[in-house]
């Protein structure tokens, strides 16, 4: 009635399951079993109605198991404008309210797999492992601990307009995501995109000081040298990702939530932050040495201690040069 597979035959150059079933005509009611007939213990032939009692029931076709446990498939589709995290939130919170303490629930195929990868490395830990590579980088670039926060010291402000953005977009469009990963990916962009505007004016700085200036005089000159460049580089990258905000179709709401991201960070940290650089830059490297660079006279200056005579002429002392050929 149900049929079952006994064996197996090749022919035609493929493999073949052999089943056992009647004829459809044949199992098409409950009334047929009375035309198939087995042996009794006496080896009679008896039909199969007499040692069988037909009740009428209601019931799955089949039968599905999950981990060896008797189980239920959900197969569900967000809506728009709403993530997978999102629904599966709902969807266990729905469980927990609805469904008794004895039953369970768990996730396949993709839906496993993110379920996975939100219990790994939080955001946050990955953020701050990011943060630390580029200050290690920034560490190995300039030769020295100090200088890189005066770099990393602006990247809030990226973060703080990435935030911004998406709270807008969150005010045009109530059912859209604020944080989920494609937001996350865009942060973890920031921080190198934001990085390098702070980069090309310590970079200038840095060589100024070095040069002989004093810390005001070298972040001043690095903004102004700098600012050109940066304007270039960052406008250009942020209308490169104008297409991503306004992304359309399927997908579309991943593309949106990371080109603002993005967007909204650069831009903020283009207007806003690149004021600030020279700024951190001028008070890490007090706080780090002190008043010695602060106060370094400018090139040709006479020091503080020269001798000086009666008219008020400094009186330099003779320098002697050797020259090699």
């Amino acid at each position: 009635m149900g049929g079952i597979m006994v064996n197996y035959f090749n022919r035609f150059g493929r493999t073949w399951q052999v089943y056992i079933e009647a004829e459809g005509e044949f199992r098409a009611t409950p009334d047929t079993i009375g035309q198939f007939y087995i042996k009794n213990k006496n080896g009679d032939m008896v039909p199969l109605s007499t040692l069988v009692t037909i009740e009428h029931d209601r019931g799955p076709e089949f039968t599905m198991r999950f981990n060896e446990y008797r189980a239920a498939q959900i197969l569900a589709l967000t809506a728009p404008g709403y993530s997978s995290s999102q629904a599966m939130k709902a969807l266990e919170e729905v469980f927990a309210a609805t469904m008794p303490p004895e039953m369970g629930f768990d996730y396949m195929g993709m839906s496993f797999q993110e379920h996975a990868a939100a219990q790994g490395v939080s955001a946050g830990v990955i953020f701050g492992f990011s943060l630390l590579f580029v200050f290690l980088i920034l560490a190995a670039l300039y030769e020295s601990w100090t200088l890189p926060f005066s770099v990393l010291l602006v990247t809030p402000i990226a973060v703080f307009g990435a935030f911004a953005a998406l709270w807008l977009l969150k005010l045009v469009v109530p059912e859209a995501s604020e944080n989920d990963v494609f937001t996350q990916i865009g942060l973890v962009m920031l921080i190198g995109l934001s990085a390098k505007n702070a980069i090309l004016i310590v970079e200038f700085a840095k060589v100024e000081v070095q040069g002989g200036k004093s810390l005001v005089d070298a972040a001043l000159a690095g903004a102004k040298v700098r600012l050109r460049p940066i304007l270039m580089t960052a406008f250009a990258f942020i209308l490169g990702v104008v297409p991503l905000v306004l992304a359309t179709g399927s997908g579309a709401h991943g593309r949106v939530l990371l080109g603002l991201a993005v967007f909204g960070g650069m831009l903020a940290s283009t207007v806003i932050a690149i004021f600030l650089i020279p700024v951190s830059f001028y008070a890490v490297e007090s706080l780090a040495h002190g008043r010695k660079h602060a106060e370094r006279p400018a090139p040709g200056a006479p020091p503080s201690d020269a001798p000086q005579g009666g008219d008020g002429d400094v009186h330099m002392p003779e320098r002697q040069e050797l020259v090699h050929t």
